[in-house]
């Protein structure tokens, strides 16, 4: 996900193993190309395996907090959500009101609605409601500057989720705490996800959106990685600006399956939603739903992504955020807000799903983390 610029669309990716027959949901089996003998960047090839395969594991313990102070008694949250249509912010505030009612606390979400204005008398009205706490649910606080300030006058803590482009406290914006992945593990993994399945030999096609700087940059970075193995070539960067990738996306993979032809085997896009919007054009030409091309997501692993990646329907694979673990985590730093203490640190690990590992499942939910919270906030 991405501040101020998620609206109502997500999610998801890319993943066929090398030489495993995959049925496609538009058309006839297809057989993923295997892997030269003669890898073209040995030492790059190994790195991404090794990678990938780490970022696979379904079964990893808990790596974040387990010690914290005890359960603050008698606090307010309010969640001024973006858009309560985009799956991502809407999976954090779920995650939100679960957590806040194991500790004990109120929860009010308020929706932005997608738009400005909206966003802008959502946070208002949270203002006005003298919360303990205000979260700013997938939004870029820059936006809402005015009432900001006013939260910050008032003596409301902030925390953001996907507020600004790197996890941890903030400056400018005071934020106690952004909860997010880091931007360059998830271009690594995708263009390590892409090196791995191609041992090393691949036509690749970057999906982007120049328009926003965080989605430029982590572009930029899938591209530098896959520079990293001589073997796979960038064929083509795609910039298509989010709000038109309904339109634009269908006629651009079009022209793209026109150029390239058996050429394009994989592709990486910063935003699951462009795989939605491939997906008529791909089965039009006759293209197997478990790929070429093989797509993956670099974010946000919504439940439409995960529907895509179980059923092989032109997504391979996705690295997806943990929504609701970082609804837990919200509410366990607003604890630590409120205790005096500063912020956990903590960063959730990528992670990536395919058709192999997800086990059917809609969303990324690992374990341990509810257990652990509850643990820290009876005082254990």
């Amino acid at each position: 996900m991405y501040p101020n610029r998620k609206s109502a669309l997500a999610a998801a990716a890319l993943w066929a193993a090398a030489s495993t027959l995959v049925t496609g949901c538009g058309g006839a089996p297809a057989q993923a190309p295997a892997p030269p003998s003669d890898a073209r960047c040995p030492a790059a090839l190994a790195k991404a395996k090794e990678a990938v395969g780490r970022a696979e594991l379904t079964d990893a313990a808990w790596n974040g907090p387990t010690t914290g102070p005890a359960a603050v008694p008698g606090k307010s949250l309010v969640y001024v959500a973006q858009t309560m249509t985009n799956p991502g912010v809407a999976g954090v505030a779920e995650g939100v009101r679960e957590a806040a009612a194991a500790i004990g606390w109120q929860v009010r979400v308020i929706d932005g609605e997608g738009t400005p204005a909206g966003i802008q008398a959502a946070f208002s009205q949270a203002v006005t409601l003298r919360p303990s706490g205000i979260v700013i649910g997938g939004f870029d606080p820059q936006l809402t500057a005015q009432q900001t300030a006013r939260a910050q006058a008032a003596g409301i803590p902030l925390i953001g989720w996907h507020a600004v482009s790197s996890p941890g406290p903030s400056s400018a914006p005071r934020l106690f705490t952004n909860i997010t992945t880091r931007v360059e593990e998830v271009a690594g993994i995708s263009a390590d996800w892409v090196i791995a399945r191609s041992g090393g030999d691949a036509g690749v096609v970057v999906f982007t959106d120049d328009s926003i700087p965080f989605a430029r940059t982590k572009s930029e970075l899938i591209k530098r990685r896959l520079a990293g193995c001589p073997g796979v070539r960038l064929l083509a960067t795609e910039n298509i600006p989010i709000p038109d990738a309904s339109q634009r996306t269908p006629q651009e993979v079009s022209s793209l399956l026109s150029r390239f032809r058996d050429r394009w085997t994989d592709s990486v896009a910063i935003n699951d939603l462009y795989f939605a919007d491939a997906a008529p054009a791909l089965r039009a030409a006759g293209r197997p739903g478990g790929g070429p091309p093989f797509n993956i997501g670099a974010g946000d692993g919504d439940p439409s992504a995960f529907q895509r990646v179980n059923s092989r329907g032109y997504q391979a694979a996705t690295v997806p955020e943990p929504l609701s673990q970082q609804g837990w985590q919200t509410v366990d730093e607003f604890n630590r807000a409120f205790a005096g203490r500063p912020a956990s640190g903590y960063v959730a690990p990528v992670h990536v799903v395919t058709a192999d590992n997800s086990g059917g499942a809609a969303a990324w939910d690992p374990k341990g983390y509810r257990e652990a919270y509850r643990r820290i906030w009876r005082g254990e």
